[in-house]
């Protein structure tokens, strides 16, 4: 999954001479809450909502509204934006993003091409909409954890009873994080299932896996059978 299929495109910018009210009022504009600050077609900074609510609130005490007015369309991008901006290039993955985020603390990113042009914004709300994707969450699909043996055709075993009711699969995930020795945790996302036959499913992927849990995304039918897949 790479950040130039999930990253929001048409990317609104300013100029680092432009006033907080400007920003503010793109911010509102467009529903964004970073922008990237663009010199020559260079990004130079980034300012966030976070930004523009650190300076007016560091700058307003005891201001008025005219005063605060006043203050915003005085202020200039370039002295309150964040500069050096990290950026992520396109062919990223939205994974790679999410540990980029996560450690410097930050809510989203430039996305740049080869050529170092910004293409897109990448933001913590973009990858909130790839794990929505990936569960199956839109489509009300259901969710499967198991522990199942580190060996070949584990797995094929389980989408094997799955396919024989009818279920199709959107995604398969796996991890050694928290299963045993020799074992691994698998998460299976599914959907088109016929909802009548779900109890005579679970029995059958029970006696060929250890499920861990069980979420019906549609229903809310719920079967938690172990912590280990948490």
């Amino acid at each position: 999954m790479l950040v130039k299929n999930w990253m929001t495109k048409g990317v609104v910018s300013v100029d680092p001479d432009e006033s907080m009210q400007r920003a503010i009022s793109l911010m509102k504009e467009h529903k964004v809450r970073m922008l990237p600050v663009m010199k020559d077609g260079d990004i130079i900074g980034i300012v966030s909502d976070t930004d523009l609510k650190r300076a007016s609130a560091s700058d307003a005490t005891m201001l008025d509204v005219h005063e605060m007015l006043y203050l915003l369309s005085k202020v200039k991008i370039k002295e309150i934006m964040s500069r050096k901006p990290i950026t992520v290039p396109e062919d990223y993955t939205v994974e790679e993003t999410a540990e980029l985020l996560m450690n410097k603390k930050i809510s989203g990113v430039p996305v740049v091409n080869q050529a170092g042009a910004v293409v897109g914004i990448i933001t913590r709300d973009d990858l909130y909409k790839v794990l929505i994707t990936l569960s199956g969450l839109g489509k009300r699909g259901i969710q499967l954890a198991f522990c199942v043996e580190d060996r070949p055709g584990s797995i094929k075993d389980i989408t094997d009873v799955i396919r024989t009711y009818g279920g199709r699969i959107a995604s398969i995930l796996s991890s050694y994080e928290r299963a045993p020795a020799g074992s691994r945790v698998v998460y299976i996302r599914m959907y088109e299932i016929d909802r009548g036959k779900i109890d005579d499913l679970l029995a059958d992927l029970k006696q060929c896996a250890m499920m861990l849990y069980f979420v019906d995304h549609r229903t809310n039918k719920r079967e938690i059978l172990s912590d280990l897949g948490a």
